[in-house]
């Protein structure tokens, strides 16, 4: 491991951004591109949000974990949650499926996280809470030679 860090912060939706800032800052030290920072920031913001809203179900006072590593050009990011845990990882992996259809959730999250990650794994135990891991290779930008 070339570095770590790691970041707990109440279930608060203002606390989402810090998430971001903090997986992003992180991440500078690779020299990422735009489109990867903006990748990694929609996955965080993505499991963030899932843990506030169908983890703790709002409550302001659970707490969410984020720990990040660095391994070579590879970002490893664990997001966790002690909510209520995924009945069913398989179901709501699926494209548009919701527990919250009256927040008007589209059910795209982990299909967007999917899409964006390199790898990505969600483990969850019912009472317990859940951990989204996402891996992300970076390919450093090139210096502009004229």
């Amino acid at each position: 491991m070339d570095n770590e860090m790691t970041l707990t912060f109440l279930a608060r939706s203002e606390n989402e951004s810090l998430a971001r800032i903090a997986v992003t800052s992180f991440m500078a030290q690779l020299d990422p591109t735009v489109e990867e920072l903006s990748e990694c920031k929609t996955i965080v913001s993505e499991a963030v949000s899932n843990a506030i809203i169908h983890g703790y179900a709002n409550n302001p006072n659970g707490m969410i974990t984020v720990h990040a590593t660095r391994f070579g050009a590879e970002i490893s990011v664990a997001i966790k949650d002690e909510g209520c845990g995924i009945a069913n990882i398989e179901q709501a992996r699926e494209p548009l499926y919701t527990t919250k259809p009256e927040l008007e959730r589209s059910g795209m999250g982990f299909t967007i996280m999917e899409s964006f990650a390199d790898f990505l794994q969600i483990e969850s135990t019912l009472g317990e809470g859940t951990i989204i891991t996402f891996t992300k290779q970076i390919s450093p930008l090139q210096a502009f030679v004229t």
